[in-house]
């Protein structure tokens, strides 16, 4: 029986909490880890049962960390102080993990009356661990519709929070309509999820959501990918949780087989254009990008470039990735000037994720060409609001004032000549296809699209209305190609922020 169908075929236990969970974690980090002794596996399930870290969420993200990287742990042998890391999971064999799926699992916890029991719909168990809670209401029943499911879920989180300090997802429903959230999502970022193979949407119809969510989330091979690498927590002001959502979760596992496609020998190095609307949470589908393309194998530890056009833009980015280790396994760093670029990526021998701006690819003044910084394949750049600046691969004759001529290309030319054999993808929620600025050109065809109807019709972002005006403009249509030429030679060298606010302040009608 497949994990999603245990769900719909769910069987009562009458088991308490710490025997089930401290039992099948036990027999799960033996056979998970056979080459390490008796000792360090309990030492590994004591530190599981132990109250750890402080605060729900806090807890929460010191899970995610063992989880993802192991428990570390030291025994003597031979008079010797030996280290390691117990497994929790085996992220690539999914049958070798002890799945268990419980119905109305029952849990002591404090109320405001004393100890009650609670009883949660049904609980998800991943080695003897509870990674997954669902609250099942009744449609038939009046005011019982999935938000009284969410609500209850919010109290089951006060009254019993050991339950939740190593859950990754929650779910409510009223066996109609679905929602998925982390714990510390409020109502709005409890989501539908509209899929079960990344293709179709809503493939039961719009009364299947639950089943929709079950099938499409907790196969086991979909539910170990996205608890390793699709799960970030932020500290920004307050720690949050955050989890994709499907069209992220698709969207990335799409994106990491066009990558290995086109850095193969032989490959594009196209890793094509993923194109997501505004809103629909692109910093976190590179992130969870990136850390999978780092833990690949068939990578073999690759160096990832993420480019985007503006430093408040590249600030941004940096500080989201900066905050996901549990996803990324390494430190993100910012190169703050173009002798920092170089430096960071020169015969860099792998690894590495590096943060610049596109405007730091630039030759020298004693330069003619931009220098190769390394041969290397499993280079990857994933370039942010890619149909802003990735064009220019044509030269053109620039004029000095001594009457010199050079000749000049746009920054994504001097981006490849840095790394010619790197595998390049874009980010965009707004694709150009003209003559000379074509996305797809540059990138290779489509990953995924997530349109602004569609992240409407999700609640991923708000609709927009506007009201169209027309204003009578005359210009010199013999005059503005060459205009247009003047301009973009001013400001080449400015961000795409400080260019547009140039354009915008002689563009004024007067």
């Amino acid at each position: 029986m497949t994990l999603a169908a245990a769900i719909f075929r769910l069987v009562r236990l009458g088991v308490s909490y710490i025997r089930l969970i401290m039992g099948r974690l036990r027999d799960a980090l033996h056979r998970l880890n056979p080459d390490l002794p008796p000792a360090a596996i309990a030492d590994a399930v004591d530190v599981m049962q132990g109250t750890g870290t402080p605060g729900l969420l806090g807890a929460n993200r010191e899970f995610q960390r063992r989880l993802t990287t192991g428990v570390q742990v030291y025994w003597q042998e031979d008079g010797e102080t030996q280290g390691g890391r117990v497994r929790l999971a085996d992220f690539t064999d999914p049958d070798k993990n002890d799945w268990l799926v419980v119905n109305q699992f029952t849990v002591t916890g404090t109320t405001t009356s004393g100890n009650r029991e609670r009883r949660p719909d049904a609980v998800v168990f991943l080695n003897g661990m509870p990674v997954a809670v669902f609250e099942l209401k009744n449609p038939a029943t009046e005011n019982a519709d999935v938000w009284a499911a969410y609500r209850q879920l919010q109290t089951y989180k006060q009254e019993i929070p050991d339950l939740f300090r190593t859950n990754e997802v929650l779910v409510a429903s009223d066996g109609v309509y679905a929602r998925m959230g982390s714990l510390s999502s409020n109502e709005e970022r409890f989501l539908a999820w509209r899929t079960i193979d990344g293709k179709e949407k809503d493939p039961l119809g719009q009364f299947g959501e639950l089943e929709t969510l079950v099938r499409g989330v907790f196969e086991k091979e979909h539910l170990l990918d996205y608890l390793r690498h699709f799960i970030v927590f932020e500290d920004d002001g307050g720690l949050s949780k955050k989890i994709a959502a499907y069209h992220q979760f698709h969207a990335v596992r799409a994106a990491v087989a066009r990558v290995l496609e086109a850095s193969a020998p032989g490959g594009s190095g196209k890793g094509g254009v993923v194109w997501h609307t505004q809103g629909a949470g692109k910093s976190l589908e590179m992130t969870c990008l990136a850390g999978k393309l780092m833990t690949h194998p068939r990578m073999k530890n690759p160096t990832i470039v993420v480019v985007t056009d503006r430093n408040d833009l590249d600030g941004q980015l940096h500080g989201t990735f900066d905050m996901a280790a549990e996803v990324l396994g390494e430190v993100p760093v910012q190169a703050d000037s173009r002798i920092a670029l170089r430096e960071h990526l020169n015969d860099r021998p792998s690894g590495g994720i590096i943060f610049t701006t596109i405007q730091k690819f630039v030759p020298g003044e004693d330069e003619d060409t931009y220098p190769t910084l390394t041969q290397r394949d499993n280079v990857v750049v994933l370039c942010d609001e890619a149909h802003r600046s990735q064009y220019g691969m044509k030269a053109r004759i620039k004029v000095h004032g001594d009457e010199r001529t050079t000749l000049e290309y746009g920054y994504a030319k001097y981006l490849r000549d840095a790394v010619p054999n790197a595998t390049f993808v874009a980010f965009t929620g707004t694709p150009i296809a003209s003559k000379d600025k074509d996305t797809r050109a540059v990138f290779g065809d489509y990953v995924d699209i997530y349109d602004i109807e569609q992240a409407v019709k999700d609640g991923a972002t708000v609709p927009i209305y506007y009201e169209s005006r027309l204003v009578k403009l005359e210009l010199d249509s013999s005059a503005t190609e060459a205009v247009d030429e003047e301009v973009e030679e001013l400001t080449e060298d400015e961000e795409e922020s400080a260019r547009a606010r140039t354009k915008s302040r002689w563009a004024a009608l007067e």
